[in-house]
């Protein structure tokens, strides 16, 4: 009797244990991290946080200590020039207090063409 509920018992360990190593894999394939749209990393406060600093239509919680982001394919004709500015701002103004996301790891470059695409329809 004790041997039966020894082997038992280990039997349903196992499976416990199996059961939860297939159900973690399953749901992590599963969860696969859609990709975010610029507007979604623009808005988002972990990544671009961009209303943090900025007015933009559409968005709550604007702040107010930099330019509101508008026209802006006739601020930045050049889409380069935008680009350069959201990846490392102090390039060209070491007194900014907009961080570099690209330097800093803050943004990838896929995700900043994605929020240079968004702010052009701006």
């Amino acid at each position: 009797m004790r041997r039966s509920f020894r082997v038992m018992s280990v039997a349903v360990s196992a499976l416990a244990i199996v059961g939860a190593l297939g159900f973690s894999s399953a749901v992590t394939a599963g969860d696969k991290k859609k990709e975010m749209s610029g507007k979604e990393l623009a808005f988002n406060k972990k990544k671009g946080n961009c209303l943090a600093c900025h007015l933009i239509a559409g968005g709550d919680q604007a702040g107010n200590i930099a330019p509101p982001l508008i026209a802006m394919k006739a601020r930045f004709p050049d889409k380069a020039v935008l680009r350069a500015q959201i990846a490392d701002p102090h390039a060209k103004n070491p007194d900014s207090m907009m961080p570099p996301f690209q330097s800093h790891g803050i943004l990838s470059d896929k995700e900043i063409g994605l929020i240079l695409d968004f702010v052009y329809t701006l």
